[in-house]
């Protein structure tokens, strides 16, 4: 459970920056949203949050979800696939790289909906947010935009990261009963957040440890 860790971030949250750097610090794979800052593929996949590893470009909801539906060949003798066929061709598509690194039993996962997918009894998952201003500051400095470049990826990236979680899941990604642990990671620097998530992985390996070395003859 403490080799895999799952993060979810609002905009600002500073995702890009924690997730990263926990993994080196854990020495274990990094799997970051399914795009690039430049919006190409990360990995390949034909499920793409088409936002940046943490702060999305200006991207509205609709088009996010647009993007995520794999184009599939109708003839014309063929009716389009249904609703619910299409979500779970997507949910398919879209939960490979998790569960191939839940299945390997280590990583570190940004986004993606990923404590959704796992569920409290597969994995540490965290949720980074924080008060809409205070994130809009840190937002700003990590993309280096003005307030209103900063304000429009924000109004951008939240109602996508949403609608992603939504779509897929019909779950909330802000919802904390998904979480283990939820940190303001504005209230405090990203460093500390980092450290924090460490130390409390370090508080469940102990008792772990403890436990197989009390049943070893």
């Amino acid at each position: 459970m403490a080799s895999l860790v799952t993060i979810s971030a609002s905009y600002g949250a500073g995702g890009s920056v924690v997730a990263p750097e926990l993994a080196k610090r854990l020495g274990v794979p990094f799997l970051t949203r399914a795009t690039t800052s430049t919006g190409s593929f990360a990995a390949p996949s034909s499920c793409t949050e088409r936002l940046e590893p943490d702060e999305g470009r200006n991207v509205p909801a609709h088009r996010l979800l647009a993007a995520f539906t794999q184009a599939m060949p109708v003839g014309p003798t063929q009716s389009p696939p249904s609703s619910r066929h299409q979500e779970e061709h997507l949910r398919r598509d879209c939960e490979r790289d998790i569960l191939g690194l839940a299945n390997a039993g280590a990583g570190v996962i940004l986004g993606r909906g990923a404590a959704v997918v796992l569920g409290k009894g597969r994995g540490f998952h965290v949720r980074l947010d924080g008060p809409p201003d205070a994130r809009l500051a840190q937002g700003a400095a990590i993309e280096q935009l003005n307030e209103d470049e900063a304000r429009s990826h924000m109004a951008a990236a939240d109602r996508a990261r949403v609608a992603y979680v939504d779509r897929l899941y019909r779950a909330d990604p802000a919802d904390p009963a998904y979480y283990h642990l939820v940190i303001d990671s504005t209230a405090i620097p990203l460093t500390a957040v980092t450290q924090l998530i460490l130390q409390a992985l370090s508080a469940i390996r102990e008792p772990a440890a403890a436990a197989t070395s009390s049943k070893r003859p």
